[in-house]
Order: structure tokens, then sequence, then C-alpha cells
């Protein structure tokens, strides 16, 4: 798997949010309530992502989305900040990118990812221990307390 370039940095907090797609199918009826069902199980979902880069980021950065990414067709892995904490996922480019723009001393680009999988937490937890997600901070500090050495 293709890795972001080391020395680049994360995308900036501003204008970053997710927009996941709908993966359920809507009928709506002549009289009555609609009808909903899941269309697909796996939907991707577009990060917005901005970056602010000196010189030198800037060359790299569009050289390695050029030869590296193939004008950015390529998947590859980035580490990103999502409700699940700082994570490594596979994403790519969703067209290309918009920049650079000079903004001070630095150059602004921007762009839309694709996440390969949606950035939620599986495995039942919501169904089964609800609990657990909603003071899973406070479970951490617990834990670690009193046993940490494990």
């Amino acid at each position: 798997m293709i890795q972001y370039p080391e020395g680049l940095p994360l995308p900036l907090r501003d204008g970053y949010g997710f927009d996941p797609v709908d993966s359920k199918l809507r009928t709506e009826m002549v009289t009555g309530a609609a009808r909903q069902r899941r269309q697909y199980q796996s939907t991707p979902t577009y990060p917005s992502v901005r970056w602010l880069l000196t010189d030198a980021q800037a060359q790299l950065f569009q050289s390695w989305y050029e030869e590296v990414l193939i004008s950015g067709v390529k998947y590859f892995e980035m580490r990103l900040k999502t409700p699940q904490g700082l994570q490594p996922y596979k994403v790519r480019f969703v067209g290309t990118y918009d920049g650079p723009n000079l903004d001070a001393h630095y150059w602004r680009f921007s762009a839309t990812l694709e996440l390969y999988k949606k950035p939620i937490l599986l495995g039942g937890w919501a169904l089964y221990a609800p609990d657990f997600m909603r003071y899973m901070s406070e479970f951490d500090i617990a834990v670690n307390k009193t046993w940490p050495e494990a």
C-alpha cells in the first residue's frame, strides 16, 4: 500500500469534515408512509481536506501526486482524525486537488478524498454495549489507574 509521505502535515482542521453516501433507497408511495430499504452495505465517505504547505512540502506533494499516485488515481494510506481517533485509512483523491494558492508564506491546497470504508465502530458495540461506548474514555482512565502495568 502506498503511504502518505513523511514530512507532509495532516490536513488542517479548517473545513475538515466527512460526507457519507446514503446507503438506502427510498420509495415514495402514493398514499401512506414511504418505504425505505438498505441498497448497499458499504458506501464511501468523502472527507474535505486542506493543507498549508511550505515551498518544499508543496513540491513533494505535487510530485508525489503525479508520479506515485499516477495523477491521484491510486489508493494510499493516510492517518486521519475521526471519532475513532487518529488512525490510518485507505483513501484516494476524488478528482484533482485545488491549488497551490499563496497564503502569506505558505501554499494552500484543498481536495476531496474518498475513504474506502466508513470510519465507524462496527461489530455489535452499539447493539450489545452502548454504555461501554458512551463511557469509553472513563473506562480507559479507570483501567489505567487500577492496572498501570497492563
